[in-house]
């Protein structure tokens, strides 16, 4: 193409690319100065007008980018926050892991800044002070250091960082409540989207909308079964089946309650009351996702450039996917290739070749078979849990 001047007609902004610029820079200096002056690469004229032609083409696509954040699908960053907050909602940040674990100790012993450890190596703050109390136990609120889905199996929060005279041991009876990455910009578009929907004319997209713009919901599905039999989920007839990641059980249910149909049966196994202006009490139900941890096992030959830190990057890769899934998605065993392909940080020159990928729940034999999830539950990736073998 020859260089024009940047313009906006219906399909939007058009710019010139850098070449045509290069190109047009090419042609003024040789209009001015004759055209036996000598402008290939290896000259010193070539490589100035490159600089400038750099310098004007870096300026265009600032005026693109600035022209794509008028809207939420094209808008990045900070200028899809500002856009999103037209709708009423903000982008997520970062959430920590949390777990209640139970000390053991001498009969009077204070813990103060206290920390522990899981198997993985991730360390975890402690409520603070800490008083182990007649039984010889107490129990405290864990936090992880580090933001993110960190993952903590019964029994995995097993080490003390911090010694403290009198106190023995630390174990968590139960599973963490796992935190989250700060929201990414295709995440915020994607809730962003959902939100839209409460004023639709559709009941079902507004009880949708309506529970993606409660603070500190992540994910969430709604089903509707308006059969008269019990649907292929198990789900009652004529109801709606809500399953949500985050927020508060109360506002979750008001959120349901205030979009909801009349006489539609909410379905779950969190029940909440809610009270209406008159005093009559409902009880709305909605669901949590249970979590399925994915074991993967990829199989590769290492080319040039293969370091340990690819390894790193490739189980990274996977964990992100694994943990991108929305509740129901199944997960198909190719999109792991891809997922372990990304990171090649130069594409056209691979650091290594997959030879096979094997996954399953975890603790169930691998295989080659896509591992279908439950309307209910949502995939969960860890880096434990991921082995890469370097042939």
């Amino acid at each position: 193409m020859m260089y024009f001047a940047p313009y906006i007609d219906a399909s939007g902004l058009h710019i010139p690319s850098y070449t045509d610029v290069r190109d047009q820079l090419l042609s003024d200096a040789r209009s001015i100065f004759g055209q036996d002056i000598y402008l290939e690469s290896d000259s010193q004229d070539y490589q100035w007008i490159s600089v400038v032609a750099n310098i004007v083409y870096d300026s265009f696509l600032t005026s693109q980018a600035v022209y794509n954040a008028r809207g939420p699908s094209t808008a990045i960053g900070s200028a899809l926050d500002i856009i999103v907050k037209i709708n009423g909602i903000k982008r997520l940040p970062a959430a920590y892991s949390t777990c209640y674990v139970t000390l053991t100790g001498s009969v009077g012993t204070i813990i103060t800044g206290g920390v522990v450890a899981d198997i993985n190596g991730y360390e975890w703050t402690l409520t603070t002070p800490i008083s182990i109390g007649s039984s010889g136990q107490a129990t405290a609120l864990a936090t992880c250091k580090s933001p993110g889905p960190i993952t903590a199996n019964v029994g995995e929060i097993n080490k003390i960082t911090t010694p403290t005279f009198g106190w023995t041991a630390v174990t968590n009876p139960g599973t963490a409540v796992t935190g989250a990455y700060a929201e990414t910009d295709a995440q915020l578009r994607s809730r962003q989207a959902i939100s839209t929907a409460q004023s639709s004319q559709t009941v079902l997209e507004g009880v949708k909308g309506a529970i993606a713009a409660v603070s500190g919901v992540q994910r969430s599905v709604v089903y509707e079964n308006d059969k008269n039999v019990t649907d292929a989920n198990g789900l009652p007839p004529h109801s709606i089946s809500a399953v949500v990641e985050g927020g508060s059980d109360d506002a979750i249910a008001q959120a349901i309650y205030n979009k909801k149909g009349l006489g539609c049966y909410t379905n779950g196994n969190v029940p909440v009351q809610i009270t209406d202006l008159y005093g009559v009490a409902a009880v709305i139900r909605f669901s949590r996702p249970a979590y399925v941890d994915i074991d993967v096992t990829i199989n590769l030959k290492q080319l040039s450039g293969y370091t340990t830190q690819t390894t790193t990057d490739i189980k990274s890769a996977i964990v992100a996917f694994i943990n991108s899934l929305t509740i129901g998605d199944s997960l198909t065993l190719s999109s792991l290739w891809g997922a372990a392909l990304s990171a090649n940080s130069v594409p056209n020159k691979p650091t290594f070749s997959i030879t096979g990928v094997t996954a399953a729940r975890h603790g169930q034999p691998l295989g080659t078979i896509d591992i279908a999830i439950a309307y209910n539950e949502v995939t969960r990736g860890n880096v434990a849990n991921i082995v890469v073998n370097v042939s």
